[in-house]
């Protein structure tokens, strides 16, 4: 089965497009079809054009499913401005979820018989499913999961806050959209700080935010296997794993190093204090609302939630970042070494020595990325390191997280972001499967040759 896209020229030919270009040009596509829509003066609250950088950014935001925002979400947009807003942000996370599958679906087919029929009973997850069934899966589990966040959310705007019907329904389905997919756009001017010790606003948002991130094809294996764990993919057992322990220990560290903060979690009673320390280390999975104030949070914590921002959700899903498995494909390459074992075994399984390779490839070039932003930022801002790191980290890691000065930096910066949240969008999965469309056989091998590490 071909693995490229054609398109015609005006000559009649046809360009080939990979299917990582096919990906990176559809959501190319819909961030300047966004960017077009909320420029428009029906977009913002005061009939105005808004302007480009702002609208640009934006719509990138909100594609990539990623919560940065230039201007006040709350009070700048209009009801048009908010819907074309939350189309964008449930195009963005379905898109994502629909194309990773597609390619698995591809590069499942490239292979020998035997070798997808092993990749089959691995991935447990997508197979050979046709692509419709695929993909109607993929929808409607999204929207399942969104219409009960929605009816939790509906219900508590309703009677614990005594908002309308309509007001308790939009905001409802406004915030279940935002947070299934990850992106962390609010429609208050201080996101969620209104309700950080309210658990029936954060734990249902905290819920659907973790499902998103743990990606499609874990969540189809667990609705089919959720009562046999022996026959969980590699994949799925990863994710899971690495799931609970990076949120356990972000829990442990968010809240620790803010208990006695006065400014963040020192203002609330103890039970509290828990809920928003467990509701952060959720949030930094990619999802980007936030509780508190992060700009006064402590050095330290940013420095901590730089580390979760980077690692992410689970692959095929709409968290961002490198993805837990990369994350813990290195953790045992590491241990392995420390152990002097030859081969990497993962749940009691040896893992592709191709996988080590495309792990580091992808860390190296996200940390490349994120560095090269970070550098050209404090060259045209006078911004400190540790603010910057921030929030480049946020946006490539498509969080949304921002310690307060997004909507101070000028357009150049601006760009650069808008540069780091696409590449963090769609990088990780157009670098991974390009190297994996890219893996031929050699058949001969050159000498081997050892150089002095460390």
């Amino acid at each position: 089965m071909s693995t490229r896209v054609t398109a015609p020229t005006r000559r009649g030919r046809r360009i080939r497009l990979q299917p990582p270009q096919a990906v990176a040009l559809g959501f190319a596509g819909a961030i300047f079809a966004g960017t077009g829509l909320l420029a428009l003066p029906i977009s913002s609250a005061r009939g105005e054009w808004t302007d480009f950088y702002d609208a640009l950014f934006t719509a990138t935001s909100a594609v990539a499913v990623t919560g940065l925002t230039v201007v006040d979400t709350a009070t700048h947009w209009s009801g048009f401005g908010l819907v074309v807003i939350m189309l964008l942000i449930q195009l963005g996370g379905l898109g994502i979820m629909i194309m990773a599958t597609l390619i698995g679906l591809v590069l499942a087919r490239r292979v020998s018989v035997r070798s997808r029929l092993n990749a089959a009973a691995e991935s447990r997850a997508v197979g050979f499913a046709d692509v419709r069934t695929a993909i109607r899966g993929i929808v409607l589990i999204s929207l399942a999961v969104e219409a009960v966040v929605f009816v939790f959310l509906f219900a508590r705007f309703l009677w614990g806050y005594a908002y309308s019907p309509g007001e308790a329904a939009w905001h409802g389905l406004f915030h279940a959209v935002s947070s299934f997919n990850n992106a962390g756009f609010a429609l208050y001017t201080d996101n969620l700080i209104g309700f950080a010790a309210d658990p029936w606003i954060c734990l249902p948002i905290c819920a659907a935010v973790i499902l998103g991130g743990l990606g499609f094809p874990v969540i189809m294996q667990l609705r089919r296997e959720w009562r046999r764990p022996l026959h969980w993919s590699m994949n799925t057992r990863i994710v899971l794993w690495a799931t609970a322990v990076l949120l356990v220990a972000g829990w442990i560290f968010i809240t620790a190093l803010e208990w006695s903060n006065p400014d963040t979690l020192g203002a609330y009673d103890p039970m509290s204090r828990l809920l928003i320390g467990f509701f952060h280390s959720v949030q930094t999975r990619t999802a980007g609302f936030n509780s508190v104030d992060i700009g006064l949070m402590r050095d330290e914590t940013w420095v901590g939630m730089d580390v979760l921002m980077f690692i992410g959700g689970g692959p095929a899903g709409t968290a961002g970042g490198i993805k837990v498995t990369t994350f813990a494909v290195l953790f045992f390459i590491l241990l392995t070494e420390l152990r002097g074992e030859g081969a990497v075994n993962v749940f009691g399984k040896r893992l592709s020595r191709a996988v080590h390779r495309q792990a580091i490839a992808v860390v190296l070039m996200a940390i490349a990325a994120i560095m090269t932003a970070v550098i050209a930022l404090m060259l045209i801002t006078d911004l400190d390191f540790d603010r910057v790191l921030f929030e480049a980290v946020s946006a490539f890691g498509t969080v949304g997280l921002s310690t307060g000065i997004t909507g101070t930096l000028p357009p150049a910066a601006e760009v650069i972001l808008v540069i780091l949240m696409f590449l963090g969008r769609i990088g990780p999965l157009t670098l991974g499967t390009a190297l994996a469309l890219r893996e031929r056989r050699v058949l001969y091998e050159l000498p081997k040759e050892r150089p002095a590490i460390g």
